[in-house]
């Protein structure tokens, strides 16, 4: 994976592999990649907080990996998850994190 774009990160978007719904975007650096590969649950590395963390670690909704296919640049992730836990996968509470109409 290119991690020189973005400073060392990669978005990674994730879709639920049964439904097709993209859930959420999250970015990686490749010590998240490794751990993604390694442990077959996403991995993340936050911007905010300058840390990693895994989807669900505190919540229970974890996201397992079932498939990961790269872009034709190699610098963007598309993740294909299974929803563990109550299945929500947004920091609200929602099940997606695209569930509100864009207004210009």
């Amino acid at each position: 994976m290119d991690f020189t774009k973005l400073d060392g990160l990669i978005p990674a978007v994730i879709q639920d592999a049964t439904t097709n719904e993209v859930l959420m975007v999250g970015f990686m650096n490749d010590e998240a990649l490794a751990l993604t590969v390694k442990t077959g649950f996403a991995t993340f590395f936050s911007r905010t907080r300058n840390k990693l963390w895994m989807k669900g670690e505190t919540s229970g909704n974890r996201l397992e990996v079932v498939e990961m296919l790269t872009d034709c640049d190699d610098d963007t992730l598309l993740i294909k998850v299974n929803r563990q836990g109550d299945g929500n996968v947004c920091h609200t509470g929602d099940r997606t994190c695209f569930s509100r109409p864009f207004k210009a």
